[in-house]
């Protein structure tokens, strides 16, 4: 065996040996005694090595360098590396919740704050202190605002605006020999507490951490993924203006040329061809009117217009907008009151729809995207999705209008039809809220953009409204977009959910009693298409089909007080049950020569309980 081969059993055997005192670790964590025992006496006999448990070594002396660097930079006065730390490695649930942390950290910025002035009053150091005022007052109006209600420390908020604090009684303690060592104890004291390392086994840590890093990085794909497709329709786009723009060109040269040619045998060029020229070459990068209104008789116009419409164009200064914390977001949309659930969903729209377009806004979308704002890839409950049943009015509204905006851009599209519990919510809302009603309009509006991806659901959903509003109506306005509703139905027959059969069929029934639909159905074979779509297996669904046919090929004239009587009764999509007249006492089910009838909707409740 020579070197190279040694060095290479080498690693096998550390790398075996370090993973078998993983194992090791984590059977005596959970404190599998006789396993450990056996595991033991198991690898012995085999000659197998087993290290001993490092991680906790690693984490100890991890944690010892991040205190020792946080003390250090408290005793240099080096604010900005100490708060970086500080944000970076004390847990959010404890600087953010735990009186004792937010009561040092406010002391904390007071020492940072003084600290040129306690090292010696020089001009550079009054310079610095100013510097160190400003960032203090930015802390007073953010993270410290709450300790205002506190008289502990209310009198520190007049600090920035004390012209010379060294000499002011409410402040002459800050300024003591003794303040500084008693601030860095506590300091110490706090630091050796929380930054405890966890007794937590290596190889639970990297379990959790490699589950996390796995999904992280499948998210991070399917954002490149839709990123990348809408780059590739972007440059489609662009490449079919310059292929129709560099046709248009050459055809527009060829012409030019025949008339240089036609100019040396002295035909003269009329400025009513010079006129059209320019129309068919500008028109492509100028609106219409623009060309038409330019006066091209002007010597040089043209070349003018040419040389600006191909010059650099210099790009604008767009500033970014401040980063959230999701996470606290999510937890007030699940917790929260309900006008507080409304203003964070307002906030949240308007952050997206009054960005800039462009790089702001694909930020801005990207950033909703990559947190996971409507907890796409969330196993859980879809907390936020939910609040579209909240039995609060402006709650439902406002996010049914946060979906709209989403559903208003390419990428939010493809975010929305990935989750798939919206199309379930969206027909609850279609089929719960008032007609009149902004939640569902939104809906609807949001539904129309998604069809761009998935056209054959949201016909059935905007199918399902229009019958609604129709039947509620007037069944004769659907014959006025029978043949798309018709081959809307017809296609749905086949899609892959079996529980939207009902309701198709329903629909068909209802609609097949107007003489001109039944004709369209005539036309575009819909009884063969039914025939197709009967199964021997089930019998309850070729009895509706059955029932169908002879309605559509029924010669009967629809009653023309219909629309008017049906009115309170029709409004919504029919089903094999039986529908319940104004009445209290419900009609049996039907038998297998009764018709398709319409189920019992919340609205018939209401008028047949009306006594």
């Amino acid at each position: 065996m020579n070197s190279r081969e040694a060095a290479k059993m080498g690693d096998i055997l550390a790398t075996e040996a370090d993973l078998l005192g993983m194992i090791k670790e984590y059977l005596k964590f959970e404190e599998f005694e006789e396993t450990v025992h056996s595991f033991d006496k198991e690898c012995q006999s085999k000659g197998k090595l087993v290290s001993k448990p490092r991680g906790s070594a690693l984490r100890d002396s991890k944690t010892r360098v991040i205190q020792k660097d946080l003390l250090s930079s408290f005793d240099d006065g080096d604010h900005k590396v100490f708060f970086e730390l500080w944000t970076e490695n004390i847990p959010s649930e404890v600087k953010d919740t735990d009186a004792e942390a937010l009561s040092l950290e406010f002391y904390l910025h007071i020492h940072f704050t003084i600290y040129p002035l306690r090292r010696h009053p020089g001009r550079h150091d009054r310079a610095e202190f100013e510097e160190r005022i400003s960032y203090f007052k930015q802390y007073l109006e953010t993270r410290g605002a709450a300790l205002s209600q506190t008289t502990e420390f209310l009198s520190y908020y007049a600090l920035p605006f004390v012209p010379n604090p060294t000499a002011h009684p409410s402040f002459k303690n800050l300024f003591q020999d003794s303040w500084i060592p008693e601030l860095r104890d506590k300091l110490e004291q706090f630091l050796s507490v929380t930054l405890k390392p966890s007794n937590t086994p290596r190889l639970m840590t990297l379990y959790k951490e490699g589950g996390r890093s796995t999904k992280e990085a499948m998210q991070q794909l399917q954002l490149q993924l839709v990123e990348s497709d809408r780059r590739i329709t972007s440059y489609v786009r662009k490449f079919s203006k310059m292929q129709a723009d560099y046709q248009n060109l050459i055809g527009i040269t060829a012409e030019l040329v025949d008339s240089l040619e036609a100019t040396v045998s002295g035909k003269m060029i009329s400025p009513e061809y010079l006129q059209s020229v320019y129309v068919r070459l500008f028109s492509s990068q100028t609106r219409q009117s623009v060309v038409q209104s330019t006066d091209f008789t002007r010597p040089g116009t043209a070349s003018s217009m040419l040389r600006f419409s191909i010059a650099p164009q210099r790009p604008k200064d767009v500033p970014m907008l401040p980063s959230l914390d999701y996470e606290k977001l999510k937890k007030d949309l699940a917790d929260g009151a309900d006008r507080l659930k409304s203003l964070l969903l307002q906030a949240l729209r308007w952050r997206l729809t009054r960005s800039l377009p462009g790089e702001q806004r694909d930020t801005v979308l990207q950033a909703y995207i990559s947190n996971d704002l409507l907890e796409r890839y969330s196993t859980k409950q879809k907390i936020v999705l939910h609040l579209l049943r909240s039995t609060n009015e402006i709650v439902r509204q406002y996010m049914a209008r946060l979906i709209n905006a989403f559903a208003s851009l390419a990428e939010g599209r493809a975010y929305l039809s990935q989750i798939p519990i919206l199309l379930k919510l969206l027909t609850e809302v279609l089929r719960k809220e008032d007609k009149e009603s902004l939640t569902r309009e939104n809906v609807l509006v949001a539904l129309q953009k998604l069809s761009l991806r998935e056209p054959i659901i949201t016909d059935y959903l905007i199918c399902v409204c229009v019958l609604n509003d129709c039947l509620c109506t007037g069944k004769r306005k659907c014959a006025e977009n029978g043949k798309h509703v018709l081959k809307v139905l017809t296609d749905l027959l086949g899609h892959e959910n079996h529980e939207i059969r009902p309701y198709v069929n329903g629909a068909l029934y209802s609609i097949l009693c107007i003489p001109s639909v039944r004709q369209e159905a005539k036309e575009m074979s819909v009884e063969e298409i039914l025939r197709c779509y009967s199964r021997e297996e089930n019998p309850d669904l070729n009895r509706q089909f059955e029932f169908i046919i002879k309605q559509l090929n029924s010669a009967e004239e629809e009653g023309p007080e219909s629309d008017d009587e049906e009115e309170e009764d029709d409004n919504d999509i029919m089903t094999n049950m039986a529908k319940v007249k104004r009445k209290s006492t419900p009609l049996p089910q039907p038998s297998v020569d009764e018709p398709l009838q319409r189920p019992v909707t919340p609205s018939s409740h209401r008028n047949t309980s009306v006594g």
